[in-house]
């Protein structure tokens, strides 16, 4: 079914090569590059990589001078011509091809017979172990625009960009090994020109050190030029006459590494990665700085575009060829985690110290429920007056029990509150509550167990008052508890609750973020082994807003039946808002991070009971809860929520932020998207 084909989606899969060679010998290095594309072939590669002078060998000198070899360069290219007609991927290989009268240093494209485009190298090394110039001239120096080659007319020059005419957003540049060295590499004229694929023929001897500054190279590169970025540089094989080499490849997207081939290996290297060109071209279009810098440089950008088809498969299941993580807002790797909670508090921390120094406050005012919103902020807060030099006890934490209040959650409140060592303050909220209800005649005033939004939002509203008059009282301001995935689903009630407050920490932050954020500050016990088993209680009890009474100790509303997993919400919440992805691509990415809960590495110390699977149709329930939630009946709530500071990189709805949106919108487009969605 096509559902689950990545070209579908806006994907295209590339290949890295580092293939065994035999030092001028190209019968032998293209035998060797034929098989490797046959392999890419096979496992669905729209495109294959070779390194720089691959057919030829690159550690050879003078031997590069010498026509029979040279010769022999041209029927390797032609063989490989000719067995490119049955082959689906691209092949960027390199080859050193003499043209009016000089030799250049070559990119050659090849695709199913035709030989699309050859590529000269521009700059020429000649410092150190290096000594290009000896034999080869800059492609800046060129005067052809096409040559002949294999018997066919090709367009030659530096100008050249590969496009597929079928393939949305697939154009690739070509550049040669130093090229990527220099100040302004020659692509980075070509990705604002358009080219998404930027590729790297390297043979880049190796030295001590060398790969990690070859790795910073790409990775700033690709992030700057917002492209993927491919390098495949020469290993086995290669003279070491006076030199080493390590076979390296790697490829990357927009500053993320998708893949890496072992270096130094005996066996030729494959690598495969699945790019997202959609992914590509909104970050470009988002990043109205990328057009600007286009326009600056548009005397730069007169590239030629060579059309073909590519013809790619659209109908099987090619699986996906890259991590997607089933927390975007979680790292699973442990370092990471701990450095974005460490960022993330103090974040937050530094956004409220600067509201209470700007408002010439010394106390704050929260309401403390014993879940995990108001855990997190009452945490932030605790740092904060530490760094502030202020006692906790400026602190006025209150919990304000109702109809539907749970003893569990009252006590693990009280817990949190007594180890932190704030100001503790307990106020039973049903007389208030009770008398709003008898005063605008509702029936559970009368005895009747109605328990309609009326009677939850009364609630609401009478803990929202009593708080803010408490800070008008004390000289204080109200700290917000309220988090990003409540308020993307509209699970907040306007003006009162969790939607209002003077300042709001946890604005942009997500509700799975919380979760990992109490419970690293759990574990480091920095506020104490009492205030850390009262997290880890309120980390393992059941989400509930507790506004309609139940049975027993615990909250008798489950969020999650309302709403869906936060696990899924925030997956969705995430690809909607920061890349702008159609739903169709949102669950597909979603069923393959979540679809099987053994691939792929989870977040440390996550409990086991939360390691669970969810298969396509319960992805297309919640997303379009999601999508009608967000696009249709949330935003007038987004619209007027208070200041907080911006968390992450794909986590802010405020309207003075990332996210700005008409409150009258329908979503009958996402809907319709949804509806592409199998249901397996």
């Amino acid at each position: 079914m096509t559902f689950h084909n990545l070209h579908t989606h806006g994907f295209v899969r590339i290949a890295c090569a580092a293939p065994r060679v035999q030092v001028a010998d190209p019968a032998f290095n293209v035998a060797e590059t034929i098989g490797l594309l046959r392999r890419a072939d096979a496992d669905g590669a729209s495109l294959t990589l070779f390194p720089e002078l691959g057919i030829s060998a690159y550690a050879i000198d003078d031997l590069l001078q010498q026509n029979a070899l040279l010769d022999a360069v041209l029927a390797g290219l032609a063989r490989l011509v000719e067995e490119s007609t049955s082959l689906r991927s691209v092949a960027i290989v390199g080859a050193p091809l003499r043209v009016e009268g000089r030799l250049f240093n070559c990119a050659v494209a090849i695709y199913r017979g035709r030989i699309l485009a050859a590529v000269p190298k521009t700059y020429l090394p000649n410092y150190r172990e290096f000594y290009e110039r000896r034999q080869f001239a800059s492609g800046e120096r060129a005067s052809a625009t096409s040559i002949q080659l294999c018997g066919q007319d090709v367009p030659f020059g530096t100008d050249i960009l590969l496009s597929a005419s079928d393939v949305a957003d697939f154009v690739i540049h070509m550049e040669i090994c130093e090229d990527v060295w220099t100040p302004i590499p020659p692509s980075s004229f070509a990705a604002l020109a358009g080219a998404t694929v930027l590729l790297n023929l390297s043979a880049s001897n190796v030295t001590i050190g060398k790969s990690d500054w070859r790795h910073a190279l790409c990775k700033a590169h690709s992030g700057r030029c917002i492209a993927a970025y491919a390098y495949s540089a020469a290993g086995t094989g290669e003279s070491t006459t006076d030199l080493a080499w390590d076979g390296q490849a790697m490829i990357y997207e927009n500053g993320a590494l998708l893949a890496e081939a072992e270096r130094f290996a005996a066996e030729p290297q494959l690598i495969l990665a699945d790019i997202d060109l959609e992914r590509l071209a909104m970050d470009r279009i988002r990043q109205n700085t990328f057009g600007d810098s286009a326009d600056a440089h548009r005397d730069r950008l007169a590239f030629r575009r060579v059309s073909f088809a590519l013809e790619p498969d659209r109908i099987s299941d090619l699986g996906l060829l890259r991590e997607v993580e089933r927390f975007p807002f979680v790292p699973s790797d442990d370092a990471r985690l701990n450095e974005l909670c460490f960022e993330a508090y103090n974040i937050q921390s530094h956004g409220l110290r600067k509201r209470m120094e700007s408002a010439r406050v010394q106390k704050i005012v929260i309401g403390v429920s014993g879940g995990l919103d108001s855990t997190q902020a009452l945490l932030v807060a605790a740092h904060t007056f530490d760094a502030l030099g202020l006692p906790r006890s400026n602190i006025l934490a209150y919990t304000l029990p109702s109809f539907a209040t749970s003893k569990g959650t009252k006590a693990n409140a009280w817990r949190l509150m007594e180890a932190l060592g704030v100001t503790a303050t307990e106020i039973d909220m049903t007389p208030a509550c009770r008398q709003m209800l008898v005063d605008i005649g509702h029936p559970f005033a009368k005895g009747e167990p109605v328990y309609d939004i009326t009677f939850e939002n009364v609630q609401a509203g009478a803990r929202t008052s009593v708080l803010f008059r408490l800070a008008n009282f004390n000289n204080a301001i109200v700290l917000g508890t309220g988090d990003l995935s409540e308020l993307a689903l509209g699970w907040c009630t306007y003006g009162v609750g969790d939607h209002m407050s003077h300042y709001n920490v946890n604005g942009s932050v997500s509700k799975t973020l919380i979760q990992h954020l109490i419970r690293w500050v759990a574990q480091s016990q920095r506020f104490g082994v009492d205030a850390s088993a009262a997290m880890l209680d309120i980390l393992a009890t059941e989400i509930s807003p507790e506004l309609v009474p139940g049975e027993g100790d615990g909250p008798s509303q489950k969020t999650e039946d309302f709403v869906g997993p936060y696990a899924l919400q925030d997956f969705n919440l995430f690809y909607i808002t920061r890349y702008g992805f159609r739903p169709s691509k949102v669950a597909f990415l979603s069923h393959h991070a979540w679809s099987d809960a053994t691939r792929g590495d989870w977040p440390p110390h996550m409990e086991a009971s939360k390691k669970i699977a969810y298969d396509l149709a319960t992805i297309k329930r919640w997303l379009g809860v999601f999508v009608r939630r967000f696009f249709e009946t949330s935003q007038f709530k987004r619209s007027a929520v208070p200041n907080g500071p911006k968390v992450s990189s794909g986590g802010s709805l405020s309207p003075r932020g990332d996210w700005r949106a008409p409150s009258d919108a329908v979503a009958t487009a996402w809907l319709a998207d949804l509806e592409r969605i199998p249901d397996e």
